[in-house]
């Protein structure tokens, strides 16, 4: 993970802290290292950091360093002080994240294919997440963006949140796909691009059938996009042995004239398509 560093001289209320913090503010994934340096320019009696884990002790050296390797801990509050002309702190905040175990949807209370004109309530289900205030939840239909959610709660270790849509499927809805995308906003210091995780859909191709002339070289391409990936089955009179790869290529298959037909699979159901080879037609 990358971090931003950021540079600011800090103060207290009661008197100047001569200090640098660096960075200003850590964000750091759950369990991986962190660290952040503390320099000052003045003469001072004594420098260190307060922390429960990567405490430093009072020194005189100029720089000093917290730095904690597989942070667990979700409320930690290091902060660093001083002994000028006397003694003054700053505390460095710090944001533990850690992306969704898992990012599902549903339609709530119903089963089977929707009917047009009903209204229906989709589910998002984000699954062990935080920190619950950076959380965003996005709908989207394709790739139009069509709601967003966001958290008020202030809790630093992680939760399971529920977001609803409403629709109401028409004629041009027929195959329409849709997702819920969970992205945690954790501002210039976090991980860029942010986090993201999606909601899985079933495999959907483009077209459901397809013709091929049979040249020197068939080539018949079942790839399909879909969360979980998918598994792949091939049945035709013309094949004699099983095939599980997304492609088959006359190169390395015997592909006679005939109907293929491809079934692209994974836990939230299937979709077939058909490839038909036609002889190359002569004269």
């Amino acid at each position: 993970m990358k971090l931003h560093w950021f540079s600011i001289t800090c103060c207290s209320v009661e008197s100047q802290c001569p200090i640098q913090l660096i960075p200003r503010r850590a964000v750091v994934r759950y369990g991986d290292d962190v660290s952040a340096d503390y320099k000052t320019s003045v003469p001072h009696k004594g420098m260190g950091w307060e922390a429960s884990e990567g405490a430093v002790t009072m020194t005189r050296d100029s720089l000093i360093t917290w730095r904690v390797s597989n942070l667990i801990e979700w409320d930690i509050q290091p902060y660093c002080y001083i002994n000028h002309e006397e003694q003054c702190q700053v505390e460095l905040p710090v944001t533990i994240y850690k992306t969704p175990d898992s990012v599902s949807i549903s339609i709530v209370n119903h089963r089977g294919p929707m009917i047009e004109g009903k209204q229906y309530e989709l589910q998002c289900d984000v699954h062990d997440v935080a920190p619950v205030q950076d959380l965003t939840v996005k709908w989207y239909k394709g790739q139009t963006l069509l709601n967003q959610t966001t958290f008020t709660e202030d809790n630093k270790t992680p939760v399971n949140e529920t977001t609803t849509l409403l629709i109401r499927p028409d004629r041009a809805d027929d195959g329409a796909q849709y997702r819920c995308e969970a992205e945690l906003e954790l501002g210039a210091e976090g991980p860029q691009p942010s986090p993201k995780e999606t909601s899985g859909h079933k495999p959907k191709h483009s077209n459901s059938r397809e013709t091929i002339i049979k040249n020197d070289e068939v080539m018949l391409n079942c790839t399909v996009k879909a969360n979980p990936a998918p598994k792949y089955t091939w049945h035709s009179e013309h094949l004699k042995e099983e095939f599980s790869s997304s492609v088959l290529q006359s190169s390395t298959v015997l592909l006679s004239p005939g109907n293929y037909t491809c079934t692209a699979t994974n836990s939230l159901g299937s979709d077939s398509k058909v490839f038909i080879i036609k002889s190359e037609q002569t004269g």
